[in-house]
């Protein structure tokens, strides 16, 4: 009994500071942090041991799914984020609600905004996502790293962007799109006369993880593909985690959906290892014109920037996921817009056939294309792809006269600052691409109310690749089909991990002659 009782009291002297931090970090921190706020004016929920707002969370998502809108309304927040709806009401614009203990401060000032976004000296870092969103991006790619690692990254990956090597990329895209095409019209002949509804928002999926696979890997397009329908499972499995709280060692342990995100994550990396290996194996030759030879020849060359295989792992990840998801989504609310918006449609393939005439476009026309490129920063802005990013304070910051504690989650939601009357107008909720006749910056009332591509030092390094793209495809199909909304269409835009048709897109294609 001695022996036990001394190896009791051992593990009660070891559990001590354990269960010390986990009450500081459960109550104590949470009562001050609010206490903290609220001396300045800001308030929200009131927090909830170990959940925080999360149940709260929970149950407006889930009446918010039930909601359909009528197809000429875009004020989707109360739809995608019910809860902001609910806590901007009664709180105001900036509000401090809880994810478990982690506290989270929404912000909608476009000026502190800005501070956060433009900061370039690493105060307001990505916040870690969740594992199953970590299988997803990578921990080593340019979206997740900070400080020194991330510039390195940025330089290596920044000149496969270049716009003249997206040039050359150009007519890979357009041979993907006539590709899908023709399946279009294939479609259409076997109805025989029939009206015929295609669901584009799947078609677009595949069609831009097509444009990624060969734009990305070329010659090894086709195992780029087995990624991308990898990369789909674990978009799920991250998905439906994504209102989980993070239990310390659980992500360690043999669940069954652990087992399934394990395995898909093997998946991933062998066949990206295989392509990484294959150039390297062949480097006497070249690494190739595509985005992972660009990226890779670029960290050659660069004195000091080379790149281990896990870092140019987790960058082939982001070229996955953020090179197919969100651009295919871009042009499912294009499609949608064009749909309900025929006047534009019309104008649009007016302005397509002057400049580029029925021909496949290159990038030049299409640069000219003037309608067009305002038509796709107005559906971004209604309908961007992603509606909230995330930042962490990474010390006691002033922000605006604000003060924000260490370790503090920001959450800037773009859905609602792009609906902003104060920025945008009276007409904020309408599709008016015409807003845009002068430019982004000149668009609204303060020149960084566009937050699609994000702004500062971090802006996506893949928007001209996601516009251009976008431009081709939406051109090609101006030339060769009208289009119109299908009455079995339920208007549901829905967040799942991007913003999505919650039930696909249906849209009738009638074939025009070219």
């Amino acid at each position: 009994m001695g022996y036990l009782g001394l190896a009791l009291g051992a593990l009660v002297v070891a559990l001590v500071p354990s269960l010390w931090r986990a009450f500081v970090f459960l109550t104590w921190r949470p009562y001050q942090v609010t206490r903290t706020f609220r001396k300045q004016g800001v308030n929200g929920p009131e927090y909830r041991f170990w959940s925080g707002s999360i149940q709260d969370i929970r149950s407006m998502t889930k009446a918010a799914k039930e909601i359909e809108m009528d197809v000429d309304s875009h004020d989707i927040v109360p739809r995608v984020l019910p809860h902001y709806t609910k806590w901007i009401s009664q709180y105001g614009g900036t509000f401090l609600y809880w994810f478990g203990a982690q506290p989270r401060l929404c912000i909608t000032d476009t000026e502190q905004i800005k501070q956060v976004l433009s900061n370039k000296f690493g105060f307001f870092t990505k916040s870690t996502p969740n594992p199953s969103i970590l299988a997803l991006l990578g921990r080593f790619g340019l979206v997740l790293t900070e400080g020194s690692e991330w510039f390195r990254h940025r330089r290596v990956v920044s000149p496969a962007f270049t716009m003249d090597k997206l040039k050359m990329m150009t007519k890979r895209m357009a041979d993907c799109t006539l590709s899908m095409l023709d399946c279009w019209n294939g479609l259409i002949v076997q109805a025989e006369g029939q009206q015929t509804a295609i669901e584009v928002n799947k078609q677009f999926q595949e069609l831009t993880a097509d444009v990624i696979s060969h734009s990305a890997f070329g010659s090894s397009y086709m195992e780029g593909k087995e990624i991308f329908l990898a990369q789909k499972e674990l978009q799920k499995i991250g998905l439906a985690t994504i209102l989980d709280i993070d239990i310390p060692g659980y992500k360690y342990l043999p669940t069954r959906r652990n087992r399934q995100k394990w395995k898909l994550e093997r998946k991933v990396r062998n066949s990206l290892v295989r392509i990484i290996q294959s150039r390297l194996n062949s480097k006497h030759l070249g690494y190739g014109n595509d985005l992972l030879g660009l990226m890779m020849e670029s960290a050659e060359k660069q004195e000091g920037l080379g790149m281990d295989m896990d870092e140019i792992i987790d960058e082939c990840k982001t070229f996955f996921f953020a090179g197919h998801e969100t651009t295919s989504h871009l042009l499912t609310w294009t499609m949608f817009l064009l749909s309900t918006n025929q006047e534009w449609q019309d104008r649009l393939r007016e302005e397509v056939v002057r400049e580029c005439g029925t021909e496949i476009p290159n990038a030049d026309n299409l640069s000219k294309c003037k309608l067009v490129t305002m038509v796709l920063f107005e559906t971004l802005r209604l309908y961007c792809p992603v509606i909230r990013m995330f930042r962490k304070a990474a010390k006691d910051m002033n922000l605006g006269g604000l003060v924000v504690p260490k370790g503090t989650t920001l959450s800037l939601p773009i859905a609602i600052i792009h609906r902003s009357k104060e920025l945008w107008g009276d007409d904020a909720n309408r599709f008016n691409p015409l807003r845009f006749k002068n430019g982004i910056t000149k668009a609204a009332k303060h020149p960084n109310a566009l937050l699609a591509f994000s702004i500062g030092p971090r802006a996506c390094v893949g928007q001209n690749f996601a516009l251009l793209e976008a431009k081709m495809v939406t051109a090609l199909i101006l030339q060769r089909f009208s289009f119109s909304l299908s009455p079995e269409y339920k208007h549901k835009p829905a967040d799942m991990l991007t913003l999505q048709p919650q039930s696909g897109l249906p849209i009738v294609l009638k074939p025009l002659e070219i």
